[in-house]
């Protein structure tokens, strides 16, 4: 089992833009919100490592992403659920074609774009923080499809219809994990 650390350096290997690095400990840490949330405290770290690495690829390959880190992965002899997971969150939007199973890995198709589409509405907002982001302002910037482009919104509603939760919790959950994400940079 690799460890926080050894994912954060290998992360760094491959990724050296800031936003890549930011969104990937985002994601890491709010897959870790979810795993204590849906009663995995167990598997916590698991969780927060997949959403770490869960990109790894997308710099350096982006027209091979969630392909690409298979073969990076199995060289290292990572974890092969770890090697699932992080494959699977591009199910249906790129070339992979390994399927998420797991509630952790719906977890994570779910989330990744939604933490994109969560921080573009936070840089708009005065405070430029989601402290004070509700769930209408959210869906708002939802329902606008030329804001924030790149986050499909078809992934956010696949991952909720994969979950079998309804839309605005998974907004509500993840604006959560975020806002605690938030406050916990603001002790470092």
């Amino acid at each position: 089992m690799v460890t926080k650390e050894e994912a954060w350096s290998l992360l760094k290997e491959y990724n050296k833009e800031e936003f890549h690095l930011k969104h990937a400990e985002t994601v890491g840490f709010v897959m870790e919100y979810f795993a204590k949330k849906l009663g995995y405290e167990n598997e916590a770290e698991f969780w927060g490592i997949v959403g770490l690495l869960h990109d790894l690829d997308f710099e350096m390959y982006p027209e091979e992403h969630c392909v690409k880190v298979e073969e990076i992965l199995n060289e290292r002899e990572i974890d092969k659920k770890i090697i699932h997971a992080i494959c699977s969150h591009g199910y249906g939007l790129t070339k992979a074609t390994a399927k998420p199973e797991h509630e952790m890995e719906k977890v994570l198709f779910a989330t990744d774009e939604l933490t994109g589409l969560i921080g573009a509405v936070a840089l708009m907002r005065p405070s430029k923080s989601v402290s004070d982001l509700e769930v209408k302002s959210l869906k708002k910037k939802f329902k606008t499809p030329s804001f924030a482009a790149g986050c499909s919104r078809e992934a956010i509603q696949q991952g909720a219809d994969m979950l079998g939760w309804e839309l605005n919790d998974l907004f509500q959950q993840t604006i959560l994990a975020m806002r605690e994400y938030e406050e916990s940079q603001k002790s470092l």
